[in-house]
Order: C-alpha cells, then structure tokens, then sequence
C-alpha cells in the first residue's frame, strides 16, 4: 500500500472514496462544513435523518456525492468530544475497514486534522498510516497464488495547508515501518507448524541479516548449547525430530560501546504440551506458540528500516515441544545455564525452560535492560482477557516507561505484582527450583521463576498469551507488542 500526505482541497481531490469524520451533534468541524455545504448539506442530512449518528466508530458510504470530485464520500463518527489515543484508533480501523471494499482502489482522509488531546498531526498520521497498513494484511492460504489482499492501493493524506505537510509525511513514513513490522510478526505466527520450525525461524533470520547491512546474526546449534550447559532449553526439544536454535540477530545503530537493550521472545513453534499433552480442543492454535519470537523478528525489522541510534539485541530461543521415547518426563531435573537445577514438574510449563537459559545469555551483551515476551501462561487470560498484555518487572522505572509505551501506542500493558510473598510458591524437594508454583497466581509464579535468572540487570517480562492471536472473527495473530516494543525503543532512541 502506497501512502503520501499533501496539501489538497477535498472538494477537488480526485480518489475512489474521500474519508472525512462526522461528529456526534453540534457544529461540523470547519472542513466538514466546507464539505456539507459543498454536498448541498448531505452530511448535516444524513445525520439529522439516523443514517449515522456520529457516534464514535460509525461508518457511512455514500456514492456519487454532488459537489465532490470524489467518487464515494466515507462518513466516520467521531463522538463528541476530542478523542482519546483507544479512541482515535478506533476511528482509523473503522475507516480501514469501510474502505477495504472491492471497488475501492484509492482513498483520501482528513481525518489526521482531527485535535487528539495530548498528541499532534505527526502521531496522528503515524497511527492512521499504521493501521491501514495493517488492514491490508492477508495471510497467503496453501495453495493460492497470491494472498487475498483488498484491493485499496494508495491512501492520500490530505493537509489543509503547508504548515502541517512535514509532520503528516514524518507520521506516515514512521507507521507504515511500524505496520510493516506488525504484519511481519502476523504472517510468521500464522505460517502451520510444519512450516515454521525452529531451522525455518533460523533461516528468517540469517536472511534478515544478509538483507540490513545494519542487523548481524548469528545462531547457535544443540552442541553449541551444550557447551554454554542451556541443559533448560534443551530439555524441551528433546522430544522433537526438530534442533533447536538460540537466534542472535544485533542492531547496531549507535557506539559500540553504547549498552543494548535485549528483547527475548519465546519461539515454541509448537507446543503440544510434550509428555504432559495438552487437550486436544484449540491444540491447533498452539502454532501461535512462537508469537513472542515472531514479535522481535517484526521489531528488528521495522528497526533496521527506521535506523534509530541505539543498540538492540534479539534473543529467540526456539524449540519444538513435542513428546516421544526421548521427550522430557514429569519429575526429571535439569540443570540450566546459570547452574540452577530445575525440576520438571509439568512439561507444559515449557516456555520458561526456554526463556531462563536465554535470560542467562542475554547477560552476556551487559545490557541496559532486558525485556522477554512470550504466549506464557493461560493464567494471564484469566486475569487480564484479550485486552491487555501482563507485565512484570523489577525495575518501576523500566515497567512504567512500557506502560507509558503501550498507552501511546495503544497496545497497552499492566502490570502484576513480583512480590516475594509468590516468589516463596516455587520450591522443590528435589532441585534448586521447580518449573511450576503450584495453584493460583500462575502468571505471577511464572515471573517468578524467570526473575531467578535475571538478577543482575533490570528486566520486565511481558505475558502475550492474550493478546498475540485472535481465535475468532477472523482467527490470526496480531502482531502484538511490536508496536508497544517499538514505541518504547524510540523514545528511548530520542
């Protein structure tokens, strides 16, 4: 999809569908007023007769409008009140969605014009720009020749005059990197299992650092494991016919000497749960498994085309939990990098295996902060749902600027208590620690387990199993955190 801003009259602008918001009562804004009195009062009709009512969200196509050059005129409502961040995205997929028609090859909007407290028309533009971008995605089906796109091409944001020009431009060409990244993270959390394997995640990354001269990347074997002792991480694959890999892909955008902020995501590329098998209802879904790995691979993406002065590191571990003769066993111990021994209470309880021995790697890099991300436990669905991913950290400073992230972004976070009152849950007769805390609190536990190993720098794990992947309407993954993720590094960045 092809975006531009430029200074244009709506009146004049020649596109499929010209995209203009509609408030809920009171005066049209000053363009939309231009605009109805142009259309010989159409939008004021419309409004006043319930064809929309200009409540927030709300979409109306109207074809052939008199007055326009437009060939469709796209009513979105906007409420009555400035928006707020949840509110303006909401208005932008809202308008994505009502211009994905078939017909429709080419939009304009002026809805960047609209006042969003607290954010100007560069956000604005960035966000419109992203989540149209994310609104082209399709996953390409097995078989098909090309993936099932819209048919929308190119989206014209127009500028009442010059003096917002730079900011609108800045705001697109940041989104749709931004949006790129996101449909990166998509369409690897979509591909079937026996596609997207452990090797095929190693593959993805090698080609992404022979395609920036900015990102170098390196990936460790099984034999390379065992000598750095990661006896966790390899516990979990053994059961696999698949090897599994650590992943190291670098962004380097400033000194060398500059510390690196490590983003770990949790790469299960499938997860049957191994010798304790998981049910087999929405076994499928378990593809989805290595959201968390893909969501770092949209990162570096998006970072090495955005080229910010920092230093990044993206730590994948990827496995596949499978069971078999050789799979691990309820009841084994295993001894991790760090040296602490774990016993395998439930091989379901897979991803911290893994996540704990990248943990104790990533304090190789010495880094300014850590943060993981994983599709972690079914616990952090009970308390949060599909709206909010579950954070914790032991460091505030570091927990709030992702809050803060998130709430811009509008990928929000919140965040759980570490208090050692649950750290006291995880404890073993037979090990240094078990894998699981036992009843209640297992997102917390899980955290828990993983701040064992993450001592030495300030680190915040992110809990996705939420929010990574929709099981309905339509079913996919989201992309999500990229867009929290990468907020935070920009600013960071600036």
């Amino acid at each position: 999809m092809e975006l531009s801003a430029r200074t244009a009259d709506p009146l004049t602008i020649k596109t499929d569908c010209l995209i203009v918001p509609i408030n809920e009562g009171g005066k049209l804004s000053a363009n939309g007023a231009i605009i109805d009195k142009a259309t010989g009062g159409l939008m004021t009709r419309c409004r006043d007769n319930g064809d929309i009512s200009g409540k927030l969200g709300t979409t109306l196509m109207l074809h052939e409008p008199a007055g326009l050059s437009a060939k469709r005129l796209l009513l979105v409502g906007i409420g009555d009140v400035p928006p707020s961040v949840e509110q303006f995205l909401k208005i932008c997929k809202a308008a994505a969605k009502a211009a994905s028609g078939d017909a429709i090859k080419t939009a304009a909007t002026t809805l960047t014009q609209i006042a969003i407290s607290g954010h100007d028309q560069q956000w604005a533009a960035m966000q419109l720009s992203r989540l149209f971008v994310e609104g082209s995605y399709s996953y390409k089906k097995v078989g098909a020749k090309a993936p099932g796109k819209n048919k929308l091409k190119k989206v014209t944001v127009a500028c009442k005059d010059r003096s917002g020009l730079a900011a609108n431009k800045a705001g697109i060409t940041l989104g749709s990197t931004i949006a790129a990244g996101v449909n990166k993270a998509r369409y690897l959390g979509d591909l079937p299992g026996n596609t997207c394997t452990p090797p095929y995640l190693a593959s993805q990354a090698r080609a992404l650092g022979r395609k920036h001269a900015s990102i170098s990347t390196k990936v460790l074997s099984e034999k390379q494991m065992q000598e750095l002792g990661m006896g966790a991480l390899l516990s979990v694959s053994a059961g696999s016919k698949h090897p599994a890999h650590l992943i190291a892909m670098e962004y380097q955008g400033a000194a060398k000497t500059s510390k690196p902020i490590v983003l770990v995501g949790k790469g299960v590329t499938f997860d049957s749960g191994g010798i304790s098998l998981k049910p087999g209802a929405k076994m499928d879904e378990m593809k989805y498994d290595m959201c968390g790995a893909a969501s770092v691979f949209g990162v570096m993406e998006a970072l090495a085309v955005i080229q910010p002065k920092l230093n990044v590191v993206g730590l994948v571990p990827t496995v596949e939990n499978m069971p078999s003769s050789t799979a691990t066993r309820p009841g084994d111990v295993v001894t991790s990098m760090s040296g602490q021994t774990i016993e395998i209470l439930n091989t379901d309880a897979e991803g911290r295996l893994i996540l704990c021995d990248a943990l104790s790697y990533a304090a190789r890099y010495k880094p300014d902060a850590v943060i993981d991300i994983a599709t972690l436990t079914g616990a952090c669905i009970m308390a949060l749902g599909h709206f909010a991913t579950g954070l914790l950290s032991n460091d505030q400073d570091l927990a709030d600027d992702l809050l803060r992230a998130g709430q811009n972004a509008g990928d929000r976070a919140w965040q759980l208590p570490l208090w050692e009152e649950y750290d006291q849950q995880l404890k073993s007769n037979f090990a240094d620690t078990p894998n699981i805390g036992g009843a209640g609190a297992g997102t917390i536990t899980a955290a828990c387990f993983l701040g064992r190993f993450t001592k030495d720098y300030k680190w915040a794990h992110m809990d996705i199993a939420g929010t990574a992947w929709n099981s309905a309407g339509p079913k996919g993954a989201t992309g999500r955190p990229v867009p929290l993720l990468l907020e935070y590094l920009l600013n960071r960045a600036s």
